[in-house]
């Protein structure tokens, strides 16, 4: 006969402890009460966690707002933001963004430039964004723990080597290891869609929803999916590719050496064909013109008409390959007409066999706007922060 092992009592209270900062830095402000029952644990326990999280400065305590109840208001505990910062770096092709984020999500200073000739390769990158961060935190006097940096591109999860970014014209680029030499604190770099798919569901329009799948159009197409509340990742870190979703066999050539994949159709070239115009346009203009677009429901129809049955049709093969729940649209996805993006709805929840089955699957626009890959590089770098805190 065997017995099962016990935890002992000083795992416990670390398991504990992280858990009660997992459910403050996602969540918000709660009140002990609350904590007990999210928690499972009794009061007792909780006031002890408090107790301790309160004497390190990680968490304080404050009385909420005057309201209309009587009685007197519980306290609210609230994680304390510069008790835990993290970098977030967003790589993206004509621009890269810096933030350092606290404890709660709360973005304390940001930093962004465009990239331009020589400035997008990784040596140049890579020394940028650490003179950047250097000037960032001295400016604030915070000190980060741990990176979180989004890519778009093929990313070995495991140390960070960016197997290869095409519209970064990066291969074989070992920018995990790189960065964490020169900040001196553990670094983990993701896909781009993929840390967006992670900050939906911790932040924004996938908030509590099990299955997930968010879809961004850069000049690539990407996407992240969130299956049974984790981040599906696939061997080695290679997942996501969607854009590369072959659709059109008698399309055009794409860079990844496929014809026709799915981003050569709704990608930022196919939209500016869409809009006819020239394909140097800035992506300013292109969101511009489909914000004017959007004022007449059936001019939006009538031009995007054949660029919505493309995004249609990707959208029904990832709604009955993965089965989500909710489908996000991030980036230009969400500067499309309101028309053309109920259109593609309906469509999808019509001609997809598993969005039948469900009773229809929702298909929503990011609400975390620009930043949705920032927030989710931050979100990646504080997965291994907060059993530390």
């Amino acid at each position: 006969m065997t017995s099962t092992p016990v935890s002992r009592p000083d795992e416990v209270r670390r398991y504990n402890r992280s858990s009660l900062l997992r459910l403050l830095h996602v969540g918000g402000p709660v009140t002990r009460a609350t904590l007990a029952t999210e928690l499972g644990l009794n009061r007792s326990t909780i006031k002890t966690l408090v107790d301790g999280l309160a004497e390190s400065g990680v968490v304080e305590e404050r009385v909420p707002r005057p309201g209309r109840g009587a009685g007197r208001p519980s306290l609210l505990v609230l994680p304390q933001p510069q008790a835990a910062v993290v970098l977030a770096v967003d790589v993206q092709v004509e621009h890269v963004a810096i933030a350092l984020v606290g404890l709660g999500g709360l973005i304390l200073g940001r930093n962004s430039w465009n990239l331009h000739g020589r400035t997008g390769e990784p040596a140049e990158v890579i020394t940028h964004v650490l003179e950047s961060t250097a000037w960032l935190a001295a400016d604030l006097g915070l000190k980060p723990v741990a990176c979180g940096i989004s890519v778009p591109g093929v990313v070995r999860r495991s140390d960070g080597l960016v197997h290869e970014a095409p519209n970064l014209r990066w291969s074989e680029v070992a920018l995990g290891t790189r960065m964490s030499a020169g900040l001196g604190v553990p670094v983990v770099v993701g896909n781009d869609a993929e840390l967006g798919a992670l900050a939906e569901h911790l932040r924004g329009a996938a908030r509590g929803a099990s299955d997930a799948v968010f879809v961004s159009a850069d000049i690539g197409v990407g996407g992240g999916v969130i299956a049974q509340g984790s981040s599906l990742r696939g061997s080695g870190g290679y997942v996501g590719e969607i854009g590369h979703m072959v659709v059109n066999p008698h399309g055009r050539s794409c860079y990844c050496g496929n014809v026709g994949c799915w981003e050569t159709e709704v990608g930022e070239a196919a939209l500016r064909r869409a809009l006819s115009l020239p394909q140097d346009s800035p992506r300013g203009t292109i969101v511009v013109e489909l914000r004017e677009l959007g004022r007449d429901p059936a001019a939006s129809l009538a031009r995007l008409g054949e660029f919505a049955e493309w995004l249609t049709l990707g959208l029904v093969n990832v709604v009955n390959l993965l089965g989500p729940e909710l489908v996000v649209l991030g980036d230009l996805f969400t500067a499309l007409p309101p028309a053309v993006l109920d259109r593609v709805g309906e469509e999808v929840r019509t001609r997809s066999m598993v969005s039948r089955a469900v009773g229809g699957v929702r298909i929503e626009k990011s609400s975390l706007g620009a930043d949705v890959k920032l927030l989710g590089a931050a979100e990646a770098a504080f997965e291994g922060v907060l059993d530390s805190v």
